[in-house]
Order: structure tokens, then sequence, then C-alpha cells
């Protein structure tokens, strides 16, 4: 479906001043503005409580963009700084959503928009239900034909749980149509887990064997060797299952599980997304138990020095029970994966930072090559996310020279080989796919409904039944050495290496 974007804008930013706004949003929307993928007239506006001018919020963004060195002194840095503005206001207020409507209206006189407005709620998750309810009230929030588009971005975590999501549902609902409605995972912004859609469905070679007859199993990691950081208040309070597996890692289940859509548009692509996550098995009480481990990161010696318990990070409770490690094998009862399963994990302090997905095919109904050192090939299809974006197919090949020996060897393709990532960062390509309306990588709400009625049994059953342990891990390790027990029996995890390209993929660090 081709969308264009329109000829003039205004994105405002609710969370103006804040971290996700400096850090993510205005560096992407300068290169949006360098590569000429904004409206011919477009305007940004900062809208927050801390108090500043449009002189003296000019010259904050001056200052963060410079710490970049490829933008310091670019030379449309000051054509871009004065596109931007700023209104100081508390956005829980709606009295005060007047003096945002009349500084709009100013600058649609100034760049001639006849009320094109796509807001975008960067600000804490409490003020999410507040803040449609006040441009409700200030009639900031309908349509008004062709010109006059209003559109609005949400940042996860879109609910705390089921309740909490279908109340922030109907909040949305009662200000927005559904297509006005932008849920925002910068996990899909990524130009290789867009390229799993490539992969699957534009080679013959792969669909034939996409399925339960040729796969043994699937695994979606995404860990990193960071802790909490400075993030402890906020993070002991969401947990690694609300802050990675509800949204990232069950939309890399999907993308890899999804059926082929009738065609790459929003209404079709997205209808194959629900219908995976309406495809989970749900896991009874028992289950959760034994196929859900979660583990909270513990002092330890590291290569990268001495690192702290979770429990002694800032503004972390001491007798935390909050996970920073899940891992869990479920499945997906449709035709095409039944008896599959799907193994996801994700933690923080772990050996390395990697984001990818593994697809195990079944072995070879006989092993013909049999020598002294000849080792069981299991043929692997790797999608890397990050870092080393690319893809590597394992095969056995034989080793030169006399006898039969066979050797695990990688086919690969590596994104750096090409310069980089080609499209650029995730928040651009979403940002320019919000102002063209193209909703095709953005969630929508019977799908954050139905993935919230997988997981919230698992949430409630942690928090009403105590004897579900809580496995500690040394830092800087693959996590609970429990985990290992959801694989089969023989399998384990695979730990990869850093390069994706190392002649062992998959080594211990």
């Amino acid at each position: 479906m081709k969308m264009t974007k329109p000829k003039s804008q205004i994105l405002v930013i609710f969370g103006g001043s804040g971290d996700l706004t400096k850090r993510k949003l205005i560096p992407s929307l300068f290169h949006l503005y360098c590569d000429k993928r904004v409206p011919s007239h477009f305007a940004i506006l900062g809208v927050g409580r801390t108090r500043y001018t449009d002189e003296t919020y000019r010259a904050l963004v001056l200052s963060e963009l410079s710490k970049d060195e490829s933008i310091a002194g670019h030379d449309s840095l000051d054509d871009f700084l004065n596109i931007i503005y700023y209104e100081s206001i508390n956005p829980a207020d709606e009295a005060q959503y007047e003096q945002l409507k009349e500084k709009l209206h100013s600058i649609d006189r100034i760049i001639d928009n006849k009320g094109n407005y796509l807001f975008y709620l960067a600000t804490p998750p409490s003020l999410y239900a507040k803040i449609p309810l006040c441009l409700k009230k200030a009639g900031l929030n309908t349509n008004e034909g062709d010109e006059g588009m209003k559109r609005i971005i949400v940042e996860k975590p879109f609910g705390y749980d089921l309740e909490s999501a279908l109340r922030l549902n109907e909040v949305f609902s009662s200000v927005f149509d559904e297509s006005q409605i932008f849920r925002i995972d910068h996990f899909l912004g990524k130009e290789t887990v867009q390229n799993i859609m490539a992969l699957r469905f534009a080679n013959g070679i792969l669909e034939p064997l996409w399925n339960r007859n040729y796969i043994d199993r699937v695994e979606v990691t995404a860990v990193e060797s960071l802790g909490v950081e400075e993030r402890g208040a906020f993070y002991d309070n969401v947990g690694a299952l609300r802050d990675m597996v509800q949204n990232h890692l069950i939309q890399l289940v999907a993308l890899t599980a999804l059926e082929p859509p009738v065609a790459f548009n929003a209404d079709n692509f997205r209808n194959e997304i629900l219908k995976v996550y309406q495809a989970l098995r749900p896991l009874t009480k028992s289950e959760i138990e034994h196929q859900v481990v979660r583990g909270q990161y513990m002092a330890s010696k590291t290569r990268f020095g001495d690192i702290q318990a979770y429990r002694n990070e800032p503004h972390v409770s001491p007798e935390s029970r909050t996970e920073t490690f899940v891992a869990m094998k479920l499945f997906i009862d449709n035709w095409r994966w039944e008896g599959v399963p799907f193994y996801i994990r994700t933690g923080k302090e772990m050996p390395t930072k990697v984001s990818e997905i593994v697809i195990h095919f079944k072995s070879t109904p006989h092993s013909m090559f049999k020598s002294e050192k000849h080792q069981k090939v299991y043929n692997r299809l790797i999608i890397r996310l990050q870092p080393n974006e690319g893809v590597v197919l394992r095969l056995g090949m034989k080793v030169p020279g006399s006898g039969y020996e066979v050797k695990d060897v990688s086919l690969d393709f590596a994104y750096d080989k090409l310069g980089g990532v080609p499209a650029g960062d995730a928040y651009a390509r979403l940002l320019e796919d919000c102002m063209k309306g193209d909703a095709t990588l953005f969630t929508r709400s019977d799908a954050v409904e139905a993935s919230w009625k997988f997981f919230d049994p698992i949430i409630h059953e942690w928090e009403n039944n105590l004897s579900i342990p809580l496995y500690g891990y040394p830092a800087g390790t693959w996590g609970p050495l429990e985990s290992d027990s959801l694989m089969a029996h023989g399998q384990h995890w695979s730990n990869p290496c850093k390069n994706l390209t190392d002649t062992d993929l998959y080594c211990d660090l």
C-alpha cells in the first residue's frame, strides 16, 4: 500500500526535554530532515513541564546533537534548529491545553500547516491515559478531511497487565480511531527485523521447509551485557517479562511463525501477527512453574570487572523479587507449527549483547559418514539482529583430504559488508512511517490484548505463588543453569559469540 507524507505537519513531542527525545527522537528527526524525508512544511514542538523558551530549547537540542561528531557543524544544523519550538505546560492539566492549542496555531501560520498534528507520547506510562483525554477536551483529536490529520504515537509498555491494557485501549479508542493510533516498538524498525519477511517470503527455497516437518525447534534470544544502570526505580516495578518478552520477543516469534500475508500492507500483515498470538498455547499453573524460568543476577567478578548484585543497584529494593532474566518454552497450536517448541530468553548482565533467531532444522534420518572425528551435523539458520547484523546458514561439509570427515561450516551474509544497515536507525524508519500514516510495523489493539492474555497468567502466578523459585545467576553468565532444563534431552541453548562470522559461532565466553 503506497503511502505519501502530508505536505505539512507538526510533530508534537510530549516529554520534549526527556531522555528518549534527546537520545533517540531528535537525532533521528535530524537525519530524516537532512535526507528530505519529512514533509516540505514541517516543525517540531517539544512539550513538557521544564521551563524553556524556543531559543533556550534550541540551545539544549544543539548541545545534545553536537555530542555526535557526525552531526556537529553539519551544514543543515542551523536550518533544522529553526524548525524546533517549545511549549511549557503540565501535560496532566487539561486547562493548559488551550495554551498548547494557541502555540500550535501560531506555528501553523509560520509553516502554512492546516492542522496536521502528530503527537508523540515520550512520557512516563502514567500519562498515557491522561494526555489523550486532554487532547480531546481541547479538540485536538479529530481528523478534518484530507487536511487536519491527527495521529498519536505511544511508546511501550502499553499496559502493565491485561486489565490495564484493556483500560488503556478503552481510553485511546474513545479519543482516536484505531487508524490514528501508532503503538511503537523500535524493534520492528530494525532493518534486520524487517528482513525476516524478505528472507521468508522472497526465497522459494525456504518456504517448503518452514514448518513442523523440517524444523526441530526455534530459539529467540535478546540479551545484553549491561545491568539496570540508573533505571532501577523503573525496572524494579517492571521486570524482564514486561520489559522485553511481552512485546519485543513475542513479536520476533510472530514474525518467524506467521503465515504469508495476502499482501504486505497494514491490515493483512497485522492480521497474521494476531493469528500467531491467538494460537499461543495457554500455560497451566503447573506449566508456568516448569516451562518458565526466571532469574536475578548476583554479584560476580567478570572480565569487565566486579559487578554488583541487582538488589544492590540504586533504587532497587534489597528484597526485590523482580526478574532480570526470563527463559521459557512455548508452543503455537496451528497446522504449520504443531509440536515445534519455541524457546525464548532475555536477560541482563549476560556475557555479551546479542539479539538473534536460530532455526534448528531436523537432522538427516540416517548418518552415512561415520568416523572417529565425526560430529552429527544439525543445520541451523541464524538471523542476527544485533550486533553484526546478518544471516548465517550452518551446513555440513567434507574436510579436504582422505576419508569423510564432515565439519559444520557457515554460509554467511553480514550487513557490514554493504557498509552498514542501509535504512538507518529504527526510530527514523518508524517516524517516517507515522508521518505517512503507514501502520504496518505498529501494534494493533487486538494484538496487544491477545499478547497480554497469554502472559497475564504468568505474572499473576508469580505474584500469588511464592513457592515458584527466582533463581540467582552470577553476572556475566548465561543465566540460571535451570534454564537448560527447558530443552529436550541432549539439547542446549545456543550461546552466541559477539561476532556473527566467528569460526566457532557459538561459544562459552
